[in-house]
């Protein structure tokens, strides 16, 4: 009898010290990160991969101007390599894209590959993937050109963003180097793409403001 009361003022403290714990020094578990959102074309539609659709701009009239293929100034591919906008919402068919996510479906602020979605001869297919250039001299920046990979770690991969209000930017983020992008300055080693004057037309490049707003339309 005397040894059963000496164990149990022996565990009374150990008794006292858990419940206070337990009341006093509740421990936050870290909660599940919020679900991935799919981005949305002109329809309220999520994106699919194996689905075409036009990058367009949000401005209309001079301001507008969709995404099309086109032949770089001075190179010497054997096909069409750049990414470029028309200068107005009236004008030629754009050309379609389609979005290569790494896996799954298509969300904001997730890596993946750009691809003009057109028919080509064999020796032009990579000639319809997107990437980024070596830096640019004239413009001081990196211009978007086509002749990419996909699912390689290179500079081929691209994120969509959503705008606070309406619409999507495009980001530039590669898996290399930090100093292989000397434009890639944000938390997530990023850059906005817009838009630069080349020969009279609106190419696609790496820009510190001013990024290009677009939405999606499925062709």
């Amino acid at each position: 009898m005397k040894c059963l009361f000496l164990l149990c003022l022996c565990l009374l403290p150990i008794v006292v010290f858990s419940s206070t714990f337990t009341s006093q020094n509740l421990i936050d578990l870290p909660s599940e990160s919020p679900l991935p959102k799919p981005v949305l074309d002109t329809n309220g539609k999520e994106l699919n991969p194996n689905s075409s659709y036009r990058i367009i701009s949000i401005g209309r009239g001079a301001l507008g101007g969709d995404v099309y293929l086109g032949k770089s100034p001075n190179s010497d591919a054997p096909c069409p390599d750049g990414v470029f906008r028309y200068n107005s919402d009236v004008g030629p068919s754009v050309t379609p894209v389609r979005f290569i996510p790494l896996s799954g479906g298509i969300f904001e602020d997730q890596l993946l590959n750009i691809q003009f979605n057109i028919a080509t001869v064999k020796l032009c297919v990579s000639y319809t993937i997107w990437k980024v250039g070596n830096l640019n001299a004239y413009f001081r920046t990196m211009l978007l050109e086509t002749g990419g990979t996909i699912g390689q770690a290179d500079s081929s991969y691209f994120k969509i963003v959503k705008l606070s209000n309406f619409g999507y930017n495009l980001l530039y983020c590669p898996i290399t180097p930090p100093f292989l992008c000397p434009f890639c300055r944000d938390d997530n080693f990023c850059a906005k793409v817009g838009v630069v004057i080349q020969n009279g037309k609106r190419r696609l490049a790496l820009v510190n403001e001013n990024p290009l707003d677009v939405l999606f339309q499925e062709v």
